[in-house]
C-alpha cells in the first residue's frame, strides 16, 4: 500500500504498471556497487524500467560480480544491458557473434546496437539488430553520433528509425550523451533545438517507439510538458531517479504547474 493512498493522489494521474511499453525510464549504471544498486531497486525499482551499464564497464567487472548485477536486475523485472559503444567495440574487433553468446551466458535479456563512434554499413546494422532479436533478445538501437562536430540530417535519422524498428528494434533512442549538451536535438547549453525535434516528431509517426536522452532536469520537464507522463526518457543519473519520477507524477513543482494551468483554463472557460 502507498504510504499516503487515499489522502493524496498525483496530480498528473497513476503510472502504469511495469512490464511499461510508454513512460519508460532509463538509467545509466557507470560503476554501481552491489550495495547501491540494491538500494536503488529497493527504493525505486517501480520506476525503472532498464539499467544501461555505461560504455565498456561490463568488461570491467568480474564475471561473478556482473552476473550478480543481472540477476539482482532481474528480480525488480528491470533489464539490464550493456551500452552500445561495448557492442561497437565488439564489432569492430570482428567478435559480434561470440558477443550475442556470451551476453545470453550471462543472463543479459537486452542489447543495444548502435553506430555512435563506428561507421556501420546498412546491411550489417541490419544484420545485427535481426540476429540479435532472433535470439530472443529485447533489441534497443541509438540515432546519432557522439561526436557534436557530426550531426545527421533529421532526415537520415527518420529512415534509420524506420529500418531499425522495420527490423526488429523494440524502441529506437535518440542520442544525448550523457552530458545532454551539443548532441542530437539539443545545443551547447542543453536546450532543445526547436526546428530539429518538430522535424523529427513530424516524420517519426509513433512517438511512444522513442525513447530520448534527457539526462538534464530542463530536458525532462520540457518533454513531460510536450508529450506528458507516459514519454520515455533515457540516461538518467541514478540519484534523479525518484526527481524524475515526482516529474512525471506532478509531485514537483516544475510539473504541478501544469495541473495550475489546467484548471486555470478551465475556470477562465466557464
Amino acid at each position: 500500500m502507498k504510504s499516503w493512498q487515499g489522502i493524496i493522489h498525483y496530480p498528473l494521474g497513476e503510472r502504469g504498471l511495469k512490464p511499461r511499453r510508454s513512460g519508460i525510464t532509463m538509467v545509466i549504471d557507470k560503476g554501481l556497487g552491489m550495495r547501491e544498486l540494491k538500494d536503488l531497486l529497493e527504493v525505486a525499482g517501480n520506476y525503472l524500467d532498464f539499467l544501461k551499464l555505461g560504455f565498456g564497464t561490463p568488461a570491467l567487472y568480474s564475471e561473478e560480480y556482473l552476473k550478480a548485477k543481472i540477476d539482482l536486475c532481474r528480480k525488480y523485472d528491470v533489464k539490464i544491458y550493456p551500452g552500445g559503444t561495448f557492442m561497437e567495440v565488439a564489432l569492430l574487433q570482428g567478435r559480434y557473434e561470440a558477443f550475442l553468446t556470451r551476453i545470453k551466458e550471462l543472463g543479459f535479456n537486452t542489447i543495444e546496437i548502435s553506430d555512435g563512434t563506428i561507421t556501420l554499413d546498412h546491411k550489417i546494422r541490419q544484420y545485427c539488430i535481426k540476429r540479435a532479436a532472433g535470439e530472443g533478445l529485447t533489441v534497443l538501437t541509438e540515432l546519432g553520433k557522439k561526436d557534436a562536430k557530426v550531426n545527421p540530417d533529421i532526415s537520415d535519422l527518420l529512415k534509420q528509425a524506420d529500418h531499425d524498428l522495420a527490423a526488429g528494434a523494440w524502441k529506437v533512442i535518440m542520442e544525448a550523451r550523457e552530458s545532454g549538451k551539443g548532441i542530437g536535438i539539443y545545443d551547447m547549453n542543453g536546450e532543445i533545438l526547436e526546428e530539429k525535434l518538430e522535424d523529427f516528431i513530424m516524420g517519426i509517426g509513433d512517438l511512444t517507439s522513442i525513447i530520448w536522452e534527457a539526462p538534464l532536469k530542463n530536458q525532462q520537464v520540457e518533454m513531460i510538458t510536450r508529450f506528458g507522463s507516459d514519454v520515455n526518457l533515457g540516461n538518467i543519473q541514478p540519484n534523479e531517479l525518484m526527481s524524475l519520477e515526482a516529474l512525471r507524477t506532478g509531485l514537483r513543482g516544475d510539473t504541478l504547474r501544469l495541473v495550475l494551468r489546467q484548471q486555470e483554463a478551465a475556470i477562465v472557460g466557464k
